[in-house]
């Protein structure tokens, strides 16, 4: 058992509004210098929709992520022994310029200097790659709130399974049904990018399982681009290197929390230590499709048991990891409670970032004015949701909708449960009933409540002191490089815990 520790993350969707403040946030502080305008590593993107960079999911145009060879093993989409090194110089299957957008700004001189006139002068845009004046025709988020549905929502490769009723459940025209899905880098365990780069530039930290890119080691052969089927790893025009989200780890390394997290308005965001199995992730991602969640919970470990903290210490971990993997939200939500999910686990490189799909059952109705709610509502409550549920599917389980079905009655359960302590409009026979159907029980329910609706700081973001990456300088020897001629000379060494 090979025991590695991650910072992993939940992203509640229930609570997301949208307001994009983590995008900017992020924005401000990591991707505000040339050759990074048109990067978010931190974007949001209303579903239906297509998303950023445009239809990032079609994996049989962008060939991201892992696929099962003849035999079950894995090998990249993106290339293979043959066509690697042909696609470092073209690769068909690459996003470019106008998948994402072309960044501008505007002439906001021209606000300024402009003569005195009779009309009301306008600052032009302004391109921030060729300088000269343009057209905005996209955007990050241009498809936010459903804008452009006909170009956009109605895109969504997450549609092509559902029937024109279910589509029909999506867009009527008296309720247009949506959601909204924050998406930064996943951290995977099994990271197509590390995989594909041909220069071994991208790595996964040993001691936190982030992923990053070290910049003096890329070439800008930009596989990672191609290889990520999240399309979270970007290529810098102007030096020529890959950019990726680094977690904001130099302020983990100092018990701090990611910009993206202590700016979210909906308090969404939850961070903490999940403790995995690295022996069997590759045998758990070759699974069929509909066993992909089960297989990862799987190789996620029990931080209590002890045969796993034992083997967790002979392989470095802290204390203060393991600690900080028994008081996880991150734990609680995946493993103990079962209700957050990966973003398509289809793409079988493990991510390390989950979501709790939103609750999205109408659960009341106005009749005549007048608010009509009803335990009994329970148990079609699925039937008459506002997104279907193969929908959610297709997002979060690999499009196994019986997940999906026992994280939304639990939801549920939750939600009937709690208004029947304030309420005496809900049976108390039909909420054992719930209960039952949501396989959860009143204190569990309290307790996902209590980290739904009032957690404190310190209980959403479980930040353990990091072990740095620390550099030293040494005089190599036979030992460290068997077989090398350059002996005696200086070299510089990442070493970790």
């Amino acid at each position: 058992m090979d025991v590695r520790a991650q910072i992993s993350m939940v992203f509640h969707l229930d609570k997301c509004i949208g307001c994009h403040t983590c995008s900017v946030s992020c924005k401000n502080v990591w991707t505000d210098r040339a050759g990074s305008e048109y990067m978010w590593w931190n974007n949001v993107e209303t579903k239906p929709g297509t998303g950023f960079p445009t239809l990032w999911e079609d994996q049989e145009h962008y060939k991201g992520g892992w696929t099962r060879n003849g035999g079950g093993d894995l090998k990249l989409k993106s290339q293979n022994k043959l066509d690697a090194f042909i696609k470092l110089f073209y690769n068909p299957n690459q996003p470019g310029l106008e998948d994402y957008y072309e960044p501008w700004t505007y002439e906001y001189e021209n606000l300024f200097d402009a003569e005195e006139g009779e009309d009301q002068p306008t600052a032009i845009p302004i391109s921030q790659i060729t300088g000269q004046p343009m057209d905005i025709e996209a955007g990050p988020n241009w498809d936010d709130d459903l804008s452009g549905s006909p170009v956009y929502a109605e895109n969504d490769i997450n549609l092509d399974e559902l029937t024109e009723e279910e589509r029909h459940q999506l867009f009527e025209i008296e309720r247009v049904s949506m959601f909204y899905l924050p998406r930064i880098c996943n951290h995977c365990a099994n990271p197509s990018c590390v995989a594909s780069c041909p220069s071994g530039a991208l790595y996964k930290r040993g001691e936190d399982g982030i992923v990053l890119v070290n910049q003096d080691v890329c070439r800008g052969w930009r596989a990672c681009v191609s290889a990520c089927p999240y399309k979270k790893v970007y290529y810098n025009w102007k030096t020529g290197k890959s950019e990726k989200c680094i977690l904001c780890y130099p302020k983990l390394e100092t018990g701090q929390i990611p910009n993206c997290f202590q700016s979210c308005v909906g308090r969404i965001r939850y961070l903490g230590v999940l403790l995995y199995d690295g022996d069997r992730v590759a045998d758990a991602m070759k699974v069929p499709d509909h066993s992909l969640v089960e297989a990862q919970r799987n190789v996620l470990l029990d931080p209590e048991d002890e045969s796993v903290i034992e083997a967790a210490r002979k392989n470095g971990i802290s204390e203060e990891f393991l600690e900080a993997a028994r008081n996880s939200p991150v734990y609680d939500y995946v493993m103990r409670w079962k209700l957050a999910l990966p973003l398509h686990i289809e793409y079988r490189t493990m991510p390390m970032l989950f979501y709790v799909p939103p609750l999205l059952p109408a659960m009341g109705k106005v009749d005549n004015g007048i608010y009509e709610h009803s335990s009994e509502k329970f148990f079609t409550a699925l039937e008459d949701s506002r997104v279907p549920i193969k929908y959610l599917a297709s997002l979060f389980s690999a499009g196994n909708e019986e997940i999906i079905n026992a994280t939304m009655k639990k939801l549920m359960a939750i939600r009937y449960y709690m208004r029947s302590l304030d309420l005496d409009d809900v049976d108390v026979v039909e909420i054992s009933k719930a209960l039952r159907e949501g396989n959860t029980n009143p204190e569990e329910a309290e307790a996902i409540y209590r980290m739904t609706a009032l957690p404190t700081v310190d209980e959403r973001y479980v930040i353990p002191p990091l072990q740095r990456e620390e550099v030293i300088s040494t005089t190599c020897s036979p030992e460290m490089c068997k077989g090398c001629t350059g002996l005696g000379v200086t070299v510089e060494i990442d070493r970790g815990p």
